[in-house]
C-alpha cells in the first residue's frame, strides 16, 4: 500500500465512520472500483486499521471531552448528587447501547468476515442503507413528542444498541442506524447524533483493542511504519472535522436531515453495482 492510498483510505475512514454512509461499505467497494490490490491479510494491514481506529476514537474523545469529563467525575463521585445521578444514567445508557454490538460482533465475527471481500454485497447494502435513512425520516414524523437525551430510557438505549449492531454488515451505517433508532424513539436529530457519537467511542476503541492479541502474535512493531502513523493522524483530523460539521448540520436541520445521505448511498450503491457488473 502506497502512502497516497493510505491517506485516501484514512480520509475515507474519518468521513464515512461518522457520516451515515457506512465506512465498511466504502472500504469494501472503493478499492475494487479503483482497481487497488489491497491485501487485507498482509502483516502490515491490521496495524494500519488499528491506527486508523485509534485516530478516529481520539477525535471523538477530544470533540466530546466535556461529556466524558463529566461522566468520569460522576464515576469517581465528584459533583452534586443530582448531577452525578444524571451522569450515571447517561453512562448506563451508553453501556447498554454498546453491549449488543459487542456481543454480536464477537459471536458472529467469522460469519461476517466473508462479506468483507464481496464488493457487490456491500453495494447492495449501501442501497438498503439509503432506504433505511429515507424511510426512517418519514416514520420519524409519526413519533409522538420530542425527547431530550436525558429522557432516553434504558429500553430505548438497548434498542439503539441493537440498531448499531446491524452495521456489522458492510454497507449498513453504524451512525445511520443509531440515528434512525434515536429518531424513531422521539429524539431530535442533534440529540440522536450526539448519542450516536458517544456510543461510537467505546465501539471504535474496542475494535482496535480486540486486535491487540493478533498484533502481539505477529510482532507489535510490524506494520507501524510512517504510512500508518500519517494515515492515523489524517483519519483523526478528518473525523474531528466530520463530527464538528455533522453536529452543526443536525443542530440547524431537524426536518429530512438524513435525506441527502440517503440519496448518496442509493446512488453510490447503484453506480458501484453497475461498474462491478460491467467489469465482472
Amino acid at each position: 500500500m502506497t502512502i497516497v492510498q493510505a491517506v485516501i483510505i484514512a480520509v475515507l475512514q474519518g468521513v464515512t465512520e461518522l457520516f451515515p454512509v457506512s465506512s465498511l461499505g466504502h472500504a469494501v467497494v472503493l478499492p475494487s472500483l479503483f482497481g487497488w490490490s489491497v491485501d487485507q491479510s498482509a502483516p502490515d494491514f491490521l496495524p494500519f486499521l488499528v491506527v486508523l481506529h485509534v485516530g478516529t476514537a481520539a477525535a471523538l474523545l477530544i470533540y466530546f471531552w466535556q461529556d466524558w469529563a463529566r461522566l468520569l467525575l460522576a464515576f469517581v463521585g465528584v459533583g452534586s448528587g443530582e448531577e452525578r445521578q444524571a451522569q450515571w444514567r447517561l453512562l448506563w445508557r451508553i453501556a447498554l447501547a454498546t453491549i449488543p454490538a459487542a456481543i454480536l460482533g464477537f459471536a458472529l465475527e467469522k460469519w461476517f468476515k466473508h462479506l468483507f471481500g464481496a464488493p457487490s454485497v456491500a453495494a447492495v447494502f449501501l442501497i438498503v442503507n439509503g432506504g433505511l435513512l429515507f424511510f426512517g425520516e418519514r416514520l420519524r414524523r409519526k413519533a409522538a413528542g420530542a425527547k431530550t437525551l436525558a429522557q432516553l430510557g434504558w429500553v430505548g438505549a438497548l434498542a439503539i444498541g441493537f440498531a448499531q449492531s446491524t452495521a456489522l454488515i458492510p454497507g449498513i451505517s453504524r451512525s445511520g442506524a443509531t440515528m434512525v433508532g434515536g429518531l424513531l424513539l422521539g429524539l431530535h436529530h442533534k440529540e440522536s447524533a450526539h448519542f450516536s457519537f458517544l456510543i461510537a467511542t467505546p465501539i471504535i476503541l474496542g475494535a482496535a483493542v480486540l486486535e491487540v492479541p493478533h498484533l502481539i502474535h505477529q510482532g507489535v512493531a510490524t506494520g507501524f511504519g510512517p504510512a500508518a502513523w500519517i494515515a492515523g493522524i489524517v483519519a483523526g483530523v478528518t473525523a474531528y472535522a466530520s463530527t464538528a460539521f455533522l453536529m452543526r448540520y443536525f443542530g440547524r436541520h431537524d426536518f429530512q436531515a438524513l435525506d441527502p445521505f440517503a440519496y448518496y448511498c442509493a446512488a453510490f450503491g447503484i453506480c458501484a453495482l453497475a461498474v462491478l457488473s460491467l467489469r465482472g
